[in-house]
């Protein structure tokens, strides 16, 4: 590379010294166009030229002179150019790219801001959910059925009832004959709570029926009489009752049951179970 930059260096130093050197000898120039005027004068054998061709040497000397001015020209103006080129190609080898306008105007962005992660307070991760206070137990209610060897029985609020009358009913199941059975119903004294009827689904020569009130209750009390017996099979008995306007609660309501089969004494028992409808009493 340095290398040519020397040689461009020495051509245009040449060039610049020869342009400078070169100086038109106007006289020199005129004298010999006067000569060549008055060629045919000296010499007869010029003489016989016509007067045209003189004027054509002259033109060409004219020309000539013209032709060194332009080579001079030419000259200067290639030295010139050659020594702006170098310039240039520096200039442009040595220039700082300019950064795309979209690369400027764009401010930088800014780092995406962390959010702090929010710490839980002692408190919160030192205390749980609040323990669950167990609430009260509900009034259990007795079981509406048992079992004791042939004999089941099961105590149930009949579906007819309503907000002023209620029938509770025992039903009973034996597997073999009675000789002896009492049936016993107790009813709350919730309200309003008296007699209304009573029935069986057994014979009622058969039995004898006691009701009296006793300690808060309406109490029912169904006795097989003496002599008499109950045959296997599944059987009814049900008191009536009227209480208080309104819904009534059966919870403390109950029902027992003592009997004889094959000389063995049987004993079932137990509450009532809620009306399956809602129409009535629970």
């Amino acid at each position: 590379m340095s290398m040519r930059r020397d040689v461009h260096e020495e051509v245009r130093s040449r060039l610049h010294e020869a342009a400078g050197a070169h100086e038109p000898d106007r006289e020199r120039m005129l004298a010999r166009v006067e000569r060549g005027m008055a060629g045919p004068a000296v010499s007869g054998h010029r003489a016989t030229h016509p007067p045209a061709f003189g004027w054509m040497r002259v033109a060409g000397a004219t020309a000539a002179v013209a032709g060194v001015l332009a080579v001079g020209g030419y000259a200067v103006a290639s030295a010139v150019k050659d020594e702006a080129a170098p310039q240039q190609q520096e200039v442009a080898t040595s220039a700082t790219p300019t950064p795309s306008p979209e690369a400027t105007s764009r401010p930088p962005a800014p780092p995406a801001p962390v959010e702090p992660t929010p710490s839980r307070s002692p408190e919160r991760r030192a205390s749980g959910p609040p323990p669950r206070t167990p609430s009260a137990p509900a009034t259990e209610r007795p079981p509406a059925a048992t079992e004791d060897g042939p004999l089941w029985s099961d105590g149930s609020v009949d579906p007819h009832s309503n907000d002023f009358w209620a029938q509770s009913n025992i039903t009973l199941k034996t597997r073999g004959q009675l000789t002896a059975l009492t049936v016993r119903l107790k009813v709350a004294q919730t309200g309003g709570v008296s007699n209304a009827g009573a029935w069986r689904s057994l014979p009622e020569g058969d039995f004898t029926l006691a009701v009296a009130e006793r300690d808060g209750f309406l109490v029912y009390t169904w006795t097989l009489k003496e002599g008499r017996t109950v045959p296997a099979g599944e059987w009814v008995f049900a008191g009536q009752f009227d209480h208080a306007r309104g819904g009534r609660d059966a919870g403390k309501d109950a029902y027992s049951v003592t009997a004889t089969a094959a000389s063995r004494q049987l004993s079932v028992g137990g509450g009532f179970a809620a009306v399956d409808d809602g129409d009535g009493d629970s």
